[in-house]
């Protein structure tokens, strides 16, 4: 179909308008590292949220740098681009394993047909539990003793209550003899979704360390003794397995914040939010080709997209190769990961052709579009972190068949990720046509 000028705006797009673009990006730059400075690790909204923007502004420069780098200074574009994109990568990671977890665990709730929902996931102060501990949760009902079925060998929680999630900031430790420690978490607010039945009984978490939490149980709890066992105990593997990795996650991105390395890219990023290192070619070049060019890199890696096959609903192209003994990311998966990138470098382009020229009229269509392959992004790697606990040695078969379940719907929202992104695709085409 043929595609129409790629700008609205009348007239070459000069390189001051670039300068002015990524001036203003620094400037939000250092906004967010004085802002993540200030809060520290005390305030934790404010701090994700100056992560956020940190994460936001270097993906923006960087991809400047990138589809412009004609018009800057090569030497300077080429030495900061990695950096940026390194910076941006790193701080992406814990917000990514904190997503994955919460999108399969609502799954998992929503495939066994519960009414409640699976509480958010954080021991106390958000951290993971103590190495070497497995972190067990038994059901005891009250004033009867705790139980484990006989059998279970996988090392997950052991019955169909498990993987008691425990609302962050309500836990107080007393110790005893031998070496253990409990902890009484009171039901509060956050334990139980509005609506849900009132406590009954009390759930005792307890690692092979010797530590044992006990807290009364809420209406989750409750509903979820409705669960099937596999269903549990695979919602448990994968919080033990991914709130681990967002722990490590964390660690690595207070490490990079302190880094000398990161200290030389924010010095770096000062002097461009005063002085734009372009090159002598500059002063009589457009910015316009350039962005064309951006999308056409783009119109070719979706003209290579079985986007035919993508627009017919439930098509089960998603689930090929889905039996596949490779721990390798899914292979049909990676052209449609490079279109998102390349979406993503189209709209920051369009971003400075009308950085002084008023609102993109293309902008809401691309932003579903590229929200449609955010969302395959994130099923896609959803589904390959419940493949990836399937893996797990010694887990029990029905744990192992809620995961696979479990891998299905993911690989299922991954097909209707792509039908999704189809149908904006053709809006977007349609209107610039």
């Amino acid at each position: 179909m043929a595609q129409r000028h790629l700008d609205p705006t009348a007239g070459p797009v000069p390189a001051d308008a670039l300068a002015g673009y990524l001036r203003g990006r620094a400037t939000e730059f250092l906004r967010a590292l004085r802002l993540h400075r200030e809060t520290g690790a005390g305030a934790a909204e404010d701090s994700v949220e100056a992560a956020r923007a940190l994460r936001r502004a270097s993906r923006r420069i960087s991809a400047a740098l990138h589809t412009f780098q004609p018009v800057l200074d090569p030497g300077w574009s080429e030495a900061m681009r990695p950096e940026l994109a390194w910076v941006s990568g790193t701080l992406a990671l814990e917000h990514a394993y904190g997503a994955r977890l919460e999108r399969l665990l609502l799954a998992l709730h929503r495939l066994s047909g519960a009414t409640t929902a699976f509480p958010p996931a954080q021991e106390e102060g958000g951290a993971v539990p103590a190495p070497g501990t497995t972190g067990r949760v038994t059901r005891s009902t009250a004033g009867g003793p705790a139980g484990r079925p006989p059998g279970a060998t996988d090392g997950t929680p052991d019955t169909e209550s498990t993987a008691r999630r425990i609302a962050p900031g309500t836990a107080t430790a007393r110790h005893g003899g031998s070496g253990r420690a409990t902890a009484t978490v009171p039901a509060t607010g956050t334990d139980r979704l509005p609506g849900a039945p009132a406590p009954a009984g009390r759930t005792t978490v307890t690692g092979t360390a010797g530590a044992t939490r006990t807290a009364p149980a809420t209406g989750a709890t409750v509903d979820r003794g409705h669960l099937t066992v596999g269903a549990a105990k695979a919602g448990a593997l994968l919080d033990r397995q991914l709130t681990l990795a967002r722990t490590r996650a964390h660690s690595t991105a207070l490490q990079t914040l302190r880094s000398s390395r990161f200290h030389a890219i924010a010095d770096k990023v000062a002097v461009l939010a005063s002085e734009v290192p372009l090159s002598p070619a500059a002063s009589a070049a457009d910015l316009v080709p350039l962005a064309a060019a951006a999308r056409e890199r783009l119109v070719d890696a979706v003209a290579a997209l079985p986007l035919l096959t993508a627009g017919s609903p439930y098509n089960a192209e998603a689930l090929i190769h889905g039996l596949s003994p490779d721990p390798a990311p899914h292979p049909q998966d990676a052209p449609w990961h490079q279109v998102r990138l390349l979406l993503r470098l189209h709209r920051y382009a369009r971003e400075v052709l009308h950085a002084g020229a008023g609102a993109d009229p293309a902008a809401g269509r691309l932003r579903a579009a590229g929200e449609a392959l955010d969302r395959h992004r994130d099923a896609s790697e959803a589904a390959a972190a419940a493949a990836q606990a399937a893996r797990t040695p010694r887990i029990a078969p029905a744990t192992a068949y809620a995961l696979g379940v479990l891998h299905a719907d993911q690989r299922h929202e991954v097909e209707a990720a792509r039908y999704a992104f189809q149908r904006a695709w053709q809006k977007d085409v349609v209107g610039t046509s």
